[in-house]
């Protein structure tokens, strides 16, 4: 087989269609990840934004699926396709029809979802279905074979989304966030404030500690609230160091989110992690985000421990 055979699409970027209108460069998210981490949600949301989402296609018949959109002049600009551990033999399967995309002029992106074992197998146990690569064995045999079977593929992501704690509506958010209209910013930040003592995000493109800081837990009339209340907030800015970690962070940050832009990054996490994720982690969350919408950053919040107990 040719290298022109196998490319598929012809090389197109943005241009005019039959009628002369300007189309955009078409674009394609692969959604990839665990089993049971949440693809069927993340298809609804992208239909729901306008995408063209096609569920559990082979990666060897994706540049057919856009030769096929390309016909009569009529041209999907964003194109999601759902791929399942299944649907190849290898990573290289992937990687090589995404490599194919991009020679056709196509901008390529790739989403790995991703889950703790204890809330896949919980999830798997509430449908009452097997997982796709147990066999005769349990839940957890089948997720250990499709972490290492996917180990190299997470590793090359844009983007990827911990859904472990996340609910529907809380995943719908991240997805917009990341996904949604292309005119907006080119780079989305979530901050999210987590709690060590629960685990690191498994998400995370980057972490700070803030456990250095004086703990309002101590302090027994701000132990039950938390960092969104004001005396909560205005306990933890005020103690010696706190105000200096923001500026050197942000300042820290800004090179690294230039060269996300320049990368084509559409989407980061910033974990803030204290104890408990209930305190300390959500006021300097909440007030890192406020510095970053203040310098013309798309920043959000999720805060994923303060329900805890």
């Amino acid at each position: 087989m040719t290298e022109t055979e196998r490319t598929g699409p012809p090389q197109t970027q943005q241009g005019t269609d039959q009628v002369g209108r300007e189309t955009p460069q078409q674009e394609v998210l692969v959604i990839t990840g665990m089993s049971g981490a949440g693809r069927s949600t993340v298809g609804d949301v992208l239909e729901d934004l306008g995408w063209y989402v096609v569920d559990n296609l082979p990666p060897q018949m994706m540049c057919s699926l856009v030769e096929t959109t390309r016909t009569r002049g009529t041209q999907l600009s964003r194109i999601a396709v759902a791929v399942d551990v299944r649907g190849w033999t290898s990573f290289e399967t992937l990687d090589r029809a995404m490599a194919d995309l991009q020679k056709a002029g196509v901008r390529t992106h790739l989403l790995f979802l991703d889950a703790v074992d204890d809330t896949l197998v919980r999830r798997y146990e509430s449908v009452r279905r097997p997982h796709p690569l147990q066999g005769e064995g349990r839940i957890l045999d089948g997720l250990t074979r499709e972490r290492a079977a996917l180990a190299e593929l997470r590793g090359t992501a844009e983007t990827v989304i911990d859904t472990s704690y996340l609910n529907v509506h809380q995943l719908s958010a991240k997805v917009t966030e990341a996904y949604g209209d292309r005119a907006g910013p080119l780079l989305r930040l979530t901050v999210m404030s987590f709690g060590f003592k629960y685990g690191l995000p498994l998400d995370a493109d980057h972490v700070a500690d803030v456990r250095f800081l004086p703990n309002p837990f101590w302090v027994p009339e701000l132990r039950p609230r938390t960092g969104l209340d004001s005396s909560v907030s205005d306990y933890v800015l005020e103690r010696p160091g706190a105000t200096e970690f923001l500026e050197n962070y942000l300042r820290a940050l800004r090179p690294v989110l230039a060269g996300y832009t320049r990368e084509n990054k559409k989407y980061a996490t910033l974990a803030i992690g204290c104890t408990g994720g209930k305190h300390r982690s959500v006021a300097i969350s909440e007030a890192l985000a406020a510095r970053l919408r203040s310098e013309s950053v798309s920043a959000s919040t999720v805060h994923r421990d303060m329900g805890r107990e």
